[in-house]
């Protein structure tokens, strides 16, 4: 099996914990970028495999973030050897940070980058830094908390920011660098890719379509409605991806989940500014099918 081309590594996140992962026939990884959809193809992949909503533990314990260094390695390894059902996995690494083994099958779920965006901004403002922090083994926060700018403010900077997106996987250009890897692969036979909005205009079509390549049974309207976006709010308590304290509010993690709500955030020049940076970052055909 071909070593990934990039170790991705932050202060809370290390891909090389992939490097001695022992895969299954049957495995799939789900690959998203934060706040794009993780948690829903996680729900999702849980109804396809188990066969009920009614999940014999929370999400995230079912399908652990790998890469997160909050949980010690071989904890998480152990966990997932000891499941005797196909094992589904979170990743925020892109494709070519983690090996790709025949007999796995990898997902990757794109949003269009300013909702992604202002989900995140929300989500940085709900995120108990000091736990976080604690559990990472990194330094507390110290000093009063900052002032967070208005979030039409911050998108606009967003957009704008040079960064190395390598290094910052949640940036504008780390978005483009993870998607543009999953385009480039999506005629591989184990690998899909599933745009956001499709699962908000046809969520029972596409449980459907990625049953049948992963040759699971179809799921019937039970399995549909618990994957929609109401019903796993009113579960956030299960399904919020959290049982370290690392969120204030669980429910607050289903914020939202809608469409348009970052380019409805951005008058023309910004929107302007905006096109004119994915231009620069992405080939023509993968943007028509993200900003479709």
């Amino acid at each position: 099996m071909p070593e990934p081309a990039h170790r991705y590594r932050s202060d809370d996140e290390d891909s090389g914990r992939w490097a001695e992962f022992p895969f299954r026939d049957g495995d799939i990884v789900i690959s998203t970028r934060s706040k794009s959809g993780t948690t829903w193809m996680q729900m999702i992949c849980a109804l396809l495999v188990l066969g009920t909503p009614e999940l014999p533990a929370p999400l995230n314990v079912l399908s652990p973030w790998l890469d997160w260094l909050a949980e010690p390695r071989d904890v998480v390894f152990d966990r997932l050897a000891a499941q005797p059902h196909r094992r589904f996995i979170k990743t925020h690494t892109p494709l070519d940070g983690v090996p790709l083994d025949p007999r796995a099958h990898y997902v990757v779920v794109a949003r269009h980058p300013l909702d992604m965006a202002v989900s995140l901004y929300h989500q940085a403002g709900n995120l108990d830094r000091a736990r976080l922090a604690e559990l990472t083994g990194q330094p507390a926060p110290s000093g009063p908390t900052r002032e967070r700018v208005p979030v039409e403010q911050w998108l606009r900077s967003w957009v704008n920011q040079e960064v190395d997106p390598r290094a910052e996987l949640d940036s504008l250009p780390g978005v483009m660098v993870h998607l543009t890897d999953a385009w480039a692969r999506r005629h591989e036979p184990n690998v899909e890719l599933v745009h956001y909005d499709d699962l908000l205009a046809d969520l029972g079509g596409e449980m459907r379509r990625l049953a049948d390549r992963w040759e699971l049974p179809s799921p019937g309207p039970e399995l549909v409605e618990a994957a929609t976006f109401g019903r796993m709010r009113e579960r956030a308590d299960r399904l919020a991806p959290d049982t370290l304290g690392v969120l204030r509010d669980r429910r607050a993690f289903f914020r939202q989940g809608g469409s348009g709500q970052g380019r409805d955030l951005l008058d023309a020049t910004a929107q302007s500014a905006y096109e004119n940076r994915v231009a620069a970052l992405a080939e023509p055909d993968l943007l028509t099918w993200l900003h479709r």
